[in-house]
């Protein structure tokens, strides 16, 4: 690929044809980025140190987070940051190859067409990892997470672990929730600003 195609790529990444795509992207790439590296990692870094049961044993503390945590919300986060950039960064790859303008996007009903579906497919997607994050983490961290270690052939089928500063993840759970929710609204406004510049309702840039 050449320096063009790398160069129209990246300023097509970076400057969407729409005004609420560009605030999109500065939203999508500077606070929610910041809000899971700095602070995610401050709330999540040290959690499985810190996770303990009853009785306090290395293999039973293993067995029970990871109980816990199929999947750590730092790792499914980032990978729902990495997927919802796949759709807009197709089209501006293929934008970037057809040597398409970003001011021509709005221009021409077919690059319009792709353009739009590429929104609707990051709006489904970050459905899905909603639904998905309700369904692994909830709404709620308990301070007691209730642990079945039969397989661990114990005496005792049941045992009590401390989650550690579950008052801090449950507010970050709520966070990322609204930033989801942000990002799906943004897309949807999106999608009625390129409808409002085709009809000639607003200006197009």
């Amino acid at each position: 690929m050449s320096p063009n195609y790398i160069r129209s790529f990246s300023e097509g990444c970076l400057r969407p044809p729409t005004v609420i795509g560009q605030f999109h992207t500065l939203f999508f790439g500077s606070i929610r980025m910041f809000f899971l590296g700095v602070l995610g990692f401050a709330v999540y870094g040290n959690e499985a140190l810190h996770f303990s049961c009853d009785p306090d044993k290395r293999e039973v503390n293993l067995f029970c987070y990871n109980q816990f945590r199929p999947i750590t919300p730092q790792v499914f986060w980032a990978l729902q940051l990495v997927i919802v950039l796949v759709p807009g960064a197709f089209f501006h790859l293929y934008a970037a190859c057809k040597s398409i303008k970003q001011e021509d996007i709005l221009q021409k009903s077919s690059y319009t067409g792709f353009y739009i579906f590429s929104v609707f497919l990051r709006i489904v997607l970050e459905v899905v990892a909603f639904w998905l994050q309700i369904q692994l983490f909830g709404f709620k961290v308990n301070a007691i997470y209730m642990c079945d270690v039969g397989a661990l052939d114990k005496k005792f089928n049941i045992t009590r672990c401390m989650v550690p500063e579950h008052f801090e993840k449950t507010i970050f759970l709520i966070a990322m929730y609204t930033f989801t929710v942000i990002t799906v609204i943004l897309c949807v406004a999106e999608i009625f600003e390129i409808s409002c510049r085709r009809l000639g309702i607003l200006k197009t840039q």
